[in-house]
């Protein structure tokens, strides 16, 4: 009698079963308040379980048919009018007990959170509260207990944020389209803090590098002398964009 042939099967163990993953985007929305010298980060307040009432970075699920970046951009369009931003990836966090939905699914459903680092003018940007309980930007020295591990995700985007700042002209994205090159070193600072660099210093790099083109115009603030008003050079500074630079 032959013998039978037994048809091996696939281990079906939680350790071995292939994750359902649900795949959402979160946007780091920073702004810096010029007037009052704060750096601050757009938060909305969750309506909705888990962590219903918590404030929460703005974020949704990504739809079907629809990239990564646009569904970053809209977040950005459904909480927020803005005519100038930057926007580029951040990270994927996809810890295994970052949801608590992953718990309660029998499924195997696994949520996996693909962030963004935008920066818009503070002056120009206009808040949308639809569809949540709350909208308000956050300085960051305030910034309570978010939910999910939506600090852990904000101080990820915070640590870009400053990065960019040593290399590349991100911070134009949020001055106004003149301005002194005290309104700069004030961002800086802002985001840096006070003793990131000496201002003599800090003006004198920033002008070698040749892409600040003085407008001509002066302006006066206070009792110290007018100070002049700067513009950046897009197209000047185009041929160094491939290239390492240290802006302080």
């Amino acid at each position: 009698m032959a013998g039978r042939t037994q048809k091996k099967t696939a281990d079906s163990s939680p350790q071995q079963t292939l994750a359902d993953f649900k795949v959402g985007v979160d946007n780091v929305i920073f702004s810096v308040d010029t007037a009052q010298n704060r750096l601050l980060v757009l938060l909305v307040m969750r309506h909705e379980e888990p962590f219903l009432g918590r404030w929460s970075l703005p974020g949704r699920l990504v739809r079907w048919g629809e990239s990564l970046e646009d569904a970053a951009y809209r977040v950005l369009s459904e909480k927020i009018r803005v005519k100038n931003l930057y926007l580029e990836q951040l990270y994927t966090f996809g810890g295994p007990d970052r949801d608590p939905r992953e718990a309660e699914s029998s499924y195997g459903e696994r949520y996996l959170s693909v962030s963004y680092f935008a920066l818009v003018r503070f002056v120009e940007a206009e808040l949308i509260a639809d569809g949540v309980s709350g909208i308000a930007w956050y300085p960051m020295e305030q910034v309570p207990e978010l939910a999910f591990d939506h600090n852990q995700v904000l101080e990820y985007g915070y640590r870009r944020l400053r990065n960019k700042l040593e290399y590349s002209p991100v911070a134009f994205d949020v001055l106004p389209e003149v301005f002194t090159l005290g309104d700069l070193y004030q961002l800086y600072t802002t985001v840096l803090g006070e003793n990131f660099a000496d201002y003599s210093n800090f003006r004198s790099r920033l002008l070698k590098l040749g892409f600040l083109c003085d407008t001509g115009v002066k302006v006066s603030r206070g009792a110290g002398r007018p100070a002049s008003l700067y513009r950046f050079d897009a197209e000047a500074f185009a041929p160094l964009k491939d290239k390492p630079l240290v802006f302080i």
